[in-house]
């Protein structure tokens, strides 16, 4: 099996001037956040708290799609076979990574700090090769 082949998962090229855009940067991004945020938010026709919760239920909807996409990608259901491919579990996972965003986004106009905040803890905690340090437990 290659490591490009729909049975197996593929690391996609970065966007390069022979075909694919290039990779949008930090703040490109959160821009990008907002202006689906503000389209959201002037298409509904709910009130402000039931549209949150609702973009917070978005996320669990999008989390199973993930796990259809990576069930079928592997065939693991045998009345459907190999029903997605793992560009598709890709997809997927962007999906729920956009959503989480747009959901951040809604509960707090700081969602970018709030986000740089949180990974800078994470990140913090991975060990580094050159020092062999387990990190810092979670809290």
């Amino acid at each position: 099996m290659s490591a490009t082949s729909p049975d197996s998962p593929s690391a996609a090229a970065p966007g390069t001037a022979s075909g694919g855009a290039a990779p949008l940067d930090t703040a490109a991004v959160w821009d990008a956040v907002d202006e689906i945020v503000h389209w959201l938010d002037r298409e509904s026709g709910l009130p402000p708290e039931q549209e949150r919760l609702l973009r917070l239920l978005k996320l669990s909807e999008e989390a199973g799609e993930v796990a259809q996409a990576v069930i079928g990608a592997t065939g693991q259901n045998p009345r459907k076979g190999r029903s997605h491919t793992w560009d598709e579990v890709h997809g997927e996972l962007c999906d729920v990574i956009v959503t989480a965003m747009v959901a951040l986004r809604t509960l707090t106009p700081g969602a970018r700090g709030v986000f740089d905040g949180h990974l800078r803890r994470i990140a913090a905690r991975v060990p580094s090769p050159a020092d062999g340090n387990r990190g810092t437990p979670a809290p």
